[in-house]
């Protein structure tokens, strides 16, 4: 059987967006009292991160499922 390969750049990418999602929620959790329409905004931005981070996640699971297979 061959030896896996994980693809290390797509699971950079969603470390990557689950580093920028903390700051973004950061920003909204400083910014919801003093400026609700910018926290709301942060919080769309992180929704978008996560949800960026999790199809990089789930592509790399997908491969490595795939190739236990064969």
């Amino acid at each position: 059987m061959p030896q896996q390969q994980i693809d290390i750049n797509q699971l950079n990418q969603a470390k990557a967006n689950v580093t920028l999602t903390q700051t973004l929620l950061s920003q909204a959790i400083e910014k919801s009292s003093s400026d609700p329409t910018l926290a709301q905004e942060a919080i769309k931005q992180a929704a978008q991160e996560i949800a960026q981070a999790q199809s990089s996640v789930n592509q790399v699971y997908s491969a490595v499922q795939a190739q236990q297979a064969e």
